[in-house]
């Protein structure tokens, strides 16, 4: 007899496996990525690909159930190349999504942000504390890197790169930011220079490092069942994010768009 999986890809799996992988764990992941300008030197789907495989390693080790990917941001540095969803069309689909995997029997849900910007955060984690109160479901809604040091939520920078440069470094081109002092605005770098310190071995270390942080946040969160915990991190993140919405305004429309424009202009 074929032994039994202890995790598995939800588009692999048939019905009869699928069962008994939520019977013994109840625990599906839900990376959640972006198609978003990161400079000339990266591509679109660079939080795409790293969440991919943050995910990935993590369901590995905790055993349970892997989504595929989801791309679609609500907010971003502008680009004209950016697909993005709007705020509202955003809430609908997490609310459809984390309702449908809660009435199927799921008892944690890890939905894992790629993507770092505010209002996509804000939003992931108000929806993760709405399905903890109509489904009674633990939804651990998550940047990955903030478990680690929120000093690495740069964007096209070392970290980024790094992560990159340790999982597809064909895809990462440093010759394309040129010799000259990066700007913001043609670069898409937010964060440390990545030409001459981003490094496979940085983004290796970052990587195993977010993976061990996912790992024991669920099995905590398995073992204790206790929403609580998942109430005061949220509670933290969004004291942590009480600067940035006094200075640019609560409206998830708008408050990339104006921290942006500020950056820019050196205000």
């Amino acid at each position: 007899m074929a032994e039994k999986p202890t995790w598995g890809r939800y588009n692999q799996l048939h019905p009869a496996q699928l069962a008994a992988i939520r019977a013994a764990i109840p625990v599906i992941y839900l990376p959640w990525g972006s198609l978003m300008w990161h400079g000339p030197h990266l591509p679109f789907g660079l939080d795409t690909l790293v969440i991919e495989a943050m995910a990935e390693r993590a369901v590995q080790r905790t055993g349970g159930v892997l989504l595929p990917t989801m791309n679609w941001a609500s907010d971003g540095i502008p680009h004209p190349e950016n697909l993005t969803f709007n705020p509202t069309t955003l809430n609908l689909v997490l609310d459809d999504l984390l309702g449908q995997l809660a009435a199927t029997g799921w008892r944690v849900i890890v939905l894992l942000n790629g993507h770092y910007g505010y209002s996509h955060d804000r939003l992931m984690m108000e929806a993760a504390r709405r399905a903890l109160h109509q489904h009674q479901v633990l939804v651990l809604a998550i940047t990955p890197l903030t478990l680690v040091d929120e000093a690495m939520l740069d964007h096209g920078g070392l970290w980024g790169t790094s992560l990159l440069l340790a999982l597809r470094p064909d895809l990462v081109d440093l010759e394309r930011l040129g010799d000259q002092p990066l700007q913001p605005e043609t670069s898409g770098v937010v964060g440390r220079d990545p030409r001459y310190t981003a490094a496979a071995t940085l983004g290796s270390s970052a990587l195993n490092l977010a993976v061990e942080r996912i790992v024991v946040a669920v099995q905590d969160l398995v073992k204790r069942n206790d929403p609580a915990q998942l109430i005061a991190l949220y509670e933290q993140r969004h004291e942590r994010y009480q600067a940035l919405l006094a200075r640019y305004g609560s409206d998830p429309a708008e408050v990339t768009a104006r921290w942006w424009a500020a950056l820019t202009q050196g205000e």
